[in-house]
């Protein structure tokens, strides 16, 4: 049987492993683990995503939807102290390890959760910002649901990056048909970030 990071339940060992890494010029030591995504290194996209993200809204609920061992939520959680920041991913591992990492780090404004508990919490108070690097390996159909799940509730913005090769451009255009606004605002090393808003949610003009 496989074991990819997107299973709820890795079946290879828990054997932790502590790194230092720079998050948007912060350094954390954080532990990893096999069997959750980039388990021994800041991904590449991750790393294109945190270099073009602007600061993120100082209140409200900010969402990293995959989070993974946690660089994205640590960079959330660090630089909007005053936010709740929610950590989702369907591994039970990535999440615990997101939230021994958000501990370590003196972070006490993280939620870890899993993607029902989160989509329950979007849903009762909107969403001022994602982060994300989404699974796209989970494969298109599943992808496109899972956004869509999360961009039903967003009240300000999403960043999310992808690769061109792994299908950026095809899936902002199918952003716009959905009618969501789709920005490119950074590119780097075949990734492309986009910034993702949704006209009908947004506020009106005073």
């Amino acid at each position: 049987m496989s074991d990819h990071y997107f299973s709820p339940e890795p079946i290879g060992p828990d054997k932790r492993r502590e790194h230092r890494f720079t998050i948007r010029g912060e350094v954390f030591t954080v532990e990893t683990a096999g069997g959750v995504f980039s388990h021994d290194r800041i991904d590449k996209g991750t790393q294109v995503l945190l270099k073009y993200c602007e600061d993120p809204p100082e209140e409200g609920l900010l969402v990293d939807v995959g989070c993974g061992w946690g660089p994205i939520t640590l960079a959330l959680a660090s630089a909007s102290p005053n936010a709740t920041v929610l950590a989702v991913d369907v591994n039970e591992r990535a999440r615990a390890l997101t939230a021994a990492n958000a501990a370590r780090a003196g972070l006490t404004n993280v939620i870890v959760a899993d993607p029902d508990e989160g989509l329950a919490l979007a849903r009762e108070r909107g969403i001022a910002a994602i982060w994300s690097n989404p699974p796209v390996r989970i494969g298109k159909p599943a992808l496109q649901q899972l956004l869509l799940d999360w961009f039903e509730h967003l009240d300000g913005y999403a960043d999310i990056v992808v690769s061109k090769n792994l299908g950026s451009d095809s899936l902002s255009s199918w952003l716009g048909t959905r009618g969501y606004e789709v920005d490119r605002i950074g590119s780097s090393g075949g990734f492309r970030v986009l910034k993702v808003s949704d006209p009908r949610r947004r506020a009106p003009s005073a």
